[in-house]
């Protein structure tokens, strides 16, 4: 079942099965190594919950909310 990257929490593993932004925005997130098929964790999130923390791929990348809701996500069992 795919959820919003934003509905995880931290130390959540996810792999991204969609991007519903357009234009600019799906550009952008693209650009920064969000797309499907992508692992990723929430690794921390700011005290009012935006900007989340992410890991993939060996960086750490911060996105907004609004970014977040964009990126649907399957979630990971720990193995």
């Amino acid at each position: 079942m795919a959820h919003s990257l934003r509905t995880l929490h931290v130390k959540e593993k996810a792999r991204i099965s969609s991007i519903a932004a357009t234009g600019e925005m799906s550009r952008r997130l693209r650009d920064m190594g969000l797309v499907p098929g992508t692992e990723v964790e929430v690794v921390g999130r700011a005290p009012l919950k935006d900007p989340v923390a992410l890991r993939l791929r060996d960086f750490t990348l911060t996105l907004r909310n609004n970014e977040a809701d964009c990126i649907m996500v399957e979630k990971m069992e720990d193995k």
